[in-house]
């Protein structure tokens, strides 16, 4: 299915109960007096609806919502002004409903019932949107998780990240275009946390500084030669082949990542280092002094962990070291019913216990973890700032749809990094037997310095 097709089934779905057009109110996570022209739309329900006045029954169900929320700074609004207002002093920001069927599927699902009545503008926010996705995360903590936790980990129990399925989820996310990534990334198309060593950098400088710390924390050296596991559009590969010496052999299974990949590596000549390999982790070859994966281990599955452990153990010398750069959490969940169906169908953040099975099968030593939680929201930052500034573009490669839906994605991420709902994780790991570690982590920072 190709992307247009992708984008139309979504906004198909989105818009299967009503056929009226809308005009919506694009929140960007700054507060609504700075957001220009973006306050100038709102959204206009049918005329039907504008005319029904809200129900016993629509009042009484968002009193039960709001009692997730109780003791946060929000209120709620519906379309005939009826207000119920926070619980415990003045609000930081306000949901406003606009339909009765938005009512109905906050009440089924309340993750996935938001995220799609904010798509099609039958829910708006007023206020900073990245604060109101940190007052949703704590009502979610607050609120009892039986639902997500059941029906979701079933679902994706249903839906395993097998070769094929992988295959099909990367597209769903990675395959949109690249000239839409292009539109918003830094010019080395990185889509991962940035590491800002100074916290004065821009994006670009922190992405390069976060190729360095990768490459610091696996000692590389010339002539070393170096495998990666989801490789993007290839940025990290083409740096540690550039300034390290090494060369690189990365796999990848987005064909729109790869081919990208391969012509920056004509056009910088480094085509005798570099190969980029359109296939799967599982059929890694060879023999390597470091192995490295960053980004990638959200999308396979604890359940394909100690898989993973195993094809590492036979790919990485006895001297060699690796490391996996991953968002993860500090307790095993499954990722939100929303961001699992519109996002990134079939991944989990997994917790540093459940990474634990990559590395104990094969006897692997832990030797490192480094958390970059607060380093990811800022990079998150500047992506949602470069997105906000092409919004226009973005819709007409797309639609409006997609772009709430992707100014959605970016702020809530922002949220869940600020406030501990995801973990940025760095571990570096090596062969149990591997005598040849560092003794202290020293020259990482003292050559960073330097």
């Amino acid at each position: 299915m190709s992307t247009i097709e992708r984008t139309a089934k979504v906004s198909k779905e989105l818009d299967s109960a009503s056929q009226s057009r809308w005009t919506i109110f694009a929140p960007t996570g700054r507060p609504v007096e700075e957001c220009h022209a973006d306050v100038t739309r709102s959204p206009s329900p049918p005329d039907s609806q504008r005319r029904t006045p809200s129900s016993h029954l629509d009042r009484w169900l968002i009193r039960r919502l709001m009692l997730t929320a109780e003791g946060l700074p929000l209120e709620v609004a519906l379309w005939d002004g009826q207000v119920f207002p926070a619980s415990d002093g003045p609000a930081d920001a306000r949901m406003t409903i606009h339909t009765r069927s938005a009512i109905r599927h906050l009440c089924f699902n309340p993750c996935l019932g938001f995220g799609d009545g904010y798509m099609t503008g039958e829910i708006t926010v007023s206020g900073d949107l990245v604060r109101f996705c940190e007052i949703a995360e704590q009502a979610a903590r607050q609120a009892p998780r039986w639902y997500e936790n059941r029906i979701w980990r079933w679902l994706h129990w249903l839906t395993p990240n097998t070769r094929a399925a992988a295959q099909g989820h990367i597209q769903h996310h990675y395959d949109l275009g690249n000239e839409f990534y292009k539109l918003w990334l830094d010019e080395e198309m990185a889509y991962t946390c940035a590491y800002f060593a100074d916290p004065v950098m821009d994006l670009a400088e922190a992405q390069k500084a976060k190729f360095d710390h990768v490459a610091r924390k696996l000692r590389l050296q010339p002539g070393m030669r170096v495998v990666e596991a989801g490789c993007g559009w290839g940025g990290l590969a083409l740096h540690l082949a550039r300034h390290y010496g090494v060369s690189v052999q990365a796999y990848n299974i987005s064909k729109e990542q790869v081919a990208y990949a391969r012509q920056r590596t004509r056009e910088v000549g480094l085509s005798g280092q570099v190969t980029f390999i359109e296939d799967d982790w599982r059929t890694m070859g060879g023999q390597f002094d470091a192995f490295v994966s960053v980004g990638m281990l959200e999308h396979v599955g604890p359940e394909n962990f100690r898989e993973l452990g195993q094809t590492i153990r036979t790919s990485l010398k006895p001297e060699g070291l690796g490391l996996i750069h991953t968002i993860g959490r500090n307790s095993a969940r499954p990722v939100d019913s929303w961001t699992e169906k519109r996002i990134f169908p079939g991944s989990c953040p997994p917790s540093l216990n459940q990474m634990m099975a990559i590395f104990e099968s094969p006897d692997f030593s832990v030797l490192d973890v480094e958390n970059l939680r607060l380093h990811y929201a800022r990079t998150l930052e500047f992506w949602r700032d470069n997105f906000e500034s092409h919004s226009e573009e973005v819709e007409r490669m797309f639609d409006l749809t997609f772009v709430r839906m992707w100014r959605l994605y970016l702020n809530a991420s922002i949220a869940a990094f600020r406030s501990g709902g995801l973990q940025l994780f760095q571990v570096v790991f090596a062969h149990g037997q591997n005598n040849a570690i560092p003794w202290t982590r020293a020259d990482i920072y003292a050559k960073a310095a330097s």
